[in-house]
């Protein structure tokens, strides 16, 4: 479904992302990992067409995307939920529901949409008049996560989705995407919160100051002693 090749993403002059490749399968959740900085937000920003790309490819569904332009990358399929929710806070949910469903495609399938997001986020239903940044920062998450869904993607981007929330509304939040998964929503997760992010994924991709530096089955992360030490906070034996 995606792969993208070498890629390489500068601010300015200064290199993000250099020679960065990576997968993810119909069907599939993948999740990659890393420590701030390492840049997981530049390369998901950069699958969502959010920045260009100065080198290598991206491919989605057979399709070069490379170069497309960035507002055509939800029209492709690929839609995301960016670090920070990024609401339109003073207007209600529903209305910020429904910004996700704006391409004609998705537009005629709103009300199925919004049925399945409601199913997903049950406390959303009797916040749909209320003004999105009056809600707890784990709804907003859910609306966020909404709003992506309602555009109807085939890939699900997800930068940091449990960032700043409590640990059982983490727990929730983990669940509905693996709900959202298992319908056959492919899912690429960003994630700091390692160990969540290798219990839900299926494989794993490992980051490190602009670069992969691991890649594998995610269940085999976390017996790596790298990755135990480095990212979980277990102190091994020399």
């Amino acid at each position: 479904m995606l792969d993208v090749q070498q890629i390489a993403v500068n601010y300015g002059a200064a290199p993000a992302l250099w020679d960065v490749s990576l997968q993810v399968q119909t069907g599939e959740l993948v999740c990659v990992v890393g420590p701030n900085g390492a840049g997981k937000t530049t390369l998901i920003n950069a699958i969502a067409g959010i920045h260009r790309v100065r080198a290598g490819s991206l491919n989605f569904n057979g399709r070069d995307v490379t170069q497309l332009d960035s507002h055509r990358f939800c029209e492709a399929g690929i839609a995301i939920v960016p670090e920070g929710r990024r609401l339109f806070t003073q207007m209600t949910v529903r209305d910020n529901l429904e910004l996700g469903s704006f391409i004609a495609s998705a537009k005629a399938r709103r009300a199925e949409s919004l049925d399945y997001v409601l199913s997903l986020f049950p406390i959303l239903k009797v916040k749909l008049q209320s003004p999105a940044g009056s809600l707890s920062g784990g709804q907003q998450q859910m609306v966020a996560i909404g709003r992506a869904l309602m555009a109807c993607p085939s890939l699900l981007l997800l930068d940091e989705p449990s960032l700043g929330l409590a640990p059982s509304i983490v727990l929730d939040m983990f669940a509905a995407i693996r709900r959202i998964n298992a319908t056959g929503t492919s899912v690429l997760l960003v994630e700091q919160n390692v160990a969540m992010a290798l219990d839900i994924a299926s494989r794993a991709y490992v980051m490190e100051e602009g670069r992969i530096v691991a890649e594998g089955q995610a269940s085999e992360m976390l017996t790596r002693p790298e990755i135990q030490k480095a990212y979980l906070g277990v102190d091994l034996p020399d």
